[in-house]
């Protein structure tokens, strides 16, 4: 499963100020909708398309339009912070919503709710800011797998080495789209430097 970590200058610019624990909620909502959009972008960028016969103004012509639905799938909560840019980019985007919830003492992603459209046949998107242990992670792309989905991507802002692996080694096939590769995990299981708890800065809780 190879890792795609984003080059691009205005992605590290966002993430200086994401991570920036002066940022407050309402500015960390807009750069966290930028470095996503430019995630979404990456991330899609070999979607298959077919072809399809139009007329323009002056004259029919052969075009090309995407061959395949996309389905977006954030963990919740914080993977909603991510959500908007598909929403803007790929108007008929579907959207699931699986929900993990991260036990702050033992690091271990519990399940308390899933619900996804149809995943056959589409490109399927799992959105999460914070790859950190890749429990959460795994498990969310456990169930879309379980639902049908064959062509699954992995999206987040931040990356750990540790959580990297532990998806490479429970889903070898699924490429992962990261803004960020950090140094290690902390003995709390944090990313670090990381940019703290990312549902807490994106909602100011």
């Amino acid at each position: 499963m190879p890792l795609h970590v984003l080059d691009h200058p205005l992605a590290q610019h966002v993430l200086t100020h994401l991570r920036d624990k002066k940022t407050k909620p309402v500015l960390f909502r807009t750069l966290s909708y930028q470095i996503s959009l430019l995630l979404a972008l990456e991330a899609t960028r070999d979607l298959s398309t077919v072809e399809k016969s139009i007329e323009t103004p002056l004259e029919p012509m052969k075009s090309r339009v995407l061959a395949k639905p996309l389905v977006v799938v954030p963990i919740l909560r914080a993977g909603l912070g991510m959500l908007q840019p598909f929403h803007d980019v790929f108007p008929d985007v579907s959207v699931g919503y699986v929900g993990l919830e991260r036990d702050h003492e033992t690091a271990i992603a519990r399940s308390y709710y899933c619900k996804l459209p149809p995943l056959t046949n589409a490109r399927v998107l799992v959105v999460d800011p914070m790859l950190a242990t890749g429990g959460s992670a795994a498990h969310a792309l456990s169930l879309v797998k379980e639902h049908g989905a064959t062509e699954v991507s992995f999206v987040c802002i931040v990356a750990s080495p540790e959580g990297v692996a532990a998806l490479q080694a429970a889903h070898p096939e699924v490429p992962i789209h990261a803004g960020a590769l950090d140094r290690e995990l902390n003995d709390r299981k944090y990313i670090m430097p990381g940019l703290g708890d990312f549902g807490d800065r994106l909602y100011g809780t």
